[in-house]
């Protein structure tokens, strides 16, 4: 429940942070993660100043009421395609993920439709059958990581429900090569090392380079855009690839084949690793409590969301995100954040804090069985306002089909006694280790 009451009176300029030289703020995030975020937030409040050899000056947010304040600012005024432009490399710069005012408004009310309704529903069966697929592939006895089998199993998914490949040689060499386009994502040292060399030569584009590979993909999927352009009934077909084709604008016009190429490697990105990197924290957590694991083998539906829900609470896929200040100063918790600055709430802290979730660090999926669960300001996984994720809904249904499917044909054990500790990589926190476990016997029939 929010609570606070935002001040009235306006300071312009910054607000207050640690004064340490930016190369000791940089050792803080990259070595004291959470602890030396929640340290600043104690000392110098709900919205606090870093200044880091990635980026200098930005705020953070630390305070649901002020991540309110936030997401239901101005869109024009704060610019979120901005702060994603390290994607463009890969997403393509006609990304909704990329895009800002109007031109972003347009590509969500086109991408919308694709995972509402009908369509979603349509999507349960092949969530269903790609678990089952990488379930066959699973040893017996000997241990594994869930991580990589995640990604795969996500991966399947979206091939077919995005992209709308059936299963066969097609399927098999999209997914080769999106899997080696998007692979240099899950490195973390080298690549956080460019993009930290590339800022201190202050240069803000972005260090990933996936040059062949991303004409390896393209070329597949611009073939593919040519032939199904010219398919007379395209729009009885379910997947998200066709409706990206077929969607009309209120001015009749549709995406270029540029911007469907670009939307589709967006919801690539989106539901794909961070789907996958979710459920394998998911089972991370709920095979180390085993009082948790016997409830949500009996397979309640909303026992299962909750379990989703407070996974992704403890371990928030994405740690943050962000919003670039335009036109005029941002007034945020009493401040006058200048033009230029961007502002990122701290997802990974909110969802920490003892005052907001009471023994933040336990794994209760209670918390989301109550009449007045975490709000959509104090639990955002999925970020808010107007840029919340498009396909969250889908990567909800999607995580729940997997984990009831897993648990109703496995016996599966952590080879580690405790939760493994998280490892930042570029966009996203994983486990350091894959969450490695061990499969104690053959799978039920499906």
């Amino acid at each position: 429940m929010i609570a606070r009451v935002l001040q009235p009176s306006l300071e312009a300029g910054f607000p207050p942070g640690p004064r340490l030289p930016r190369t000791l703020q940089t050792a803080g995030f990259v070595f004291g993660g959470t602890r030396y975020l929640e340290w600043c937030r104690r000392r110098y409040g709900s919205t606090v100043t870093f200044r880091t050899l990635f980026d200098s000056p930005f705020v953070m947010v630390f305070d649901p009421v002020v991540v309110k304040q936030l997401f239901q600012g101005p869109p024009e005024q704060l610019h979120a395609g901005e702060a994603n432009a390290m994607l463009g490399p890969i997403v393509g710069e006609r990304s909704v993920l990329l895009l800002d005012d109007a031109e972003h408004l347009r590509h969500r009310r086109l991408m919308l439709p694709a995972f509402h309704g009908r369509r979603l529903d349509a999507y349960a069966e092949w969530m269903r059958e790609a678990t089952d697929l990488e379930i066959a592939s699973w040893p017996v006895g000997r241990e594994f990581a869930l991580l990589e089998t995640m990604q795969s199993l996500t991966l399947r998914v979206i091939v077919r429900a995005v992209f709308g490949f059936a299963p066969g040689p097609e399927e098999e060499e999209l997914r080769r090569r999106l899997r080696a386009m998007i692979e240099p994502l899950a490195r973390t040292r080298g690549l956080l090392l460019r993009f930290l060399v590339s800022r201190l030569r202050g240069d803000r584009t972005s260090p990933l380079d996936f040059g062949s590979r991303r004409q390896a993909v393209d070329e597949l999927i611009y073939a593919e855009i040519a032939r199904r352009r010219r398919e007379p009934a395209l729009d009885e077909r379910d997947d998200v690839f066709s409706a990206l084709l077929v969607a009309e604008d209120e001015d009749g016009r549709r995406l270029s084949d540029r911007e469907v190429r670009d939307e589709l490697i967006t919801l690539l990105l989106a539901g794909h690793e961070t789907t996958a990197t979710g459920l394998a924290w998911t089972f991370d957590l709920l095979l180390h409590s085993p009082a948790v694991l016997a409830r949500a083998r009996e397979g309640d539906e909303r026992y299962l969301d909750a379990v989703i829900k407070e996974a992704l609470r403890i371990r928030p896929v994405i740690p943050g995100v962000g919003r670039v200040v335009r036109g005029q100063p941002m007034p945020l918790d009493g401040y006058l954040v200048p033009p230029g600055i961007e502002i990122n709430p701290s997802i990974r802290v909110i969802h920490r804090r003892e005052d907001l979730f009471a023994d933040a660090g336990a794994f209760r999926p209670e918390r989301f069985l109550v009449a007045d669960p975490p709000d959509t300001y104090t639990w955002l996984p999925f970020g808010g306002g107007p840029r919340r994720c498009l396909g969250a809904s889908f990567a909800l249904m999607e995580m729940r089909i997997v984990l009831r499917r897993v648990l109703e044909r496995t016996a599966l054990s952590p080879v580690s006694p405790r939760p493994e500790k998280v490892q930042l990589r570029v966009i996203t926190q994983a486990p350091r280790r894959g969450v490695r476990v061990i499969q104690d016997r053959a799978p039920a029939l499906a």
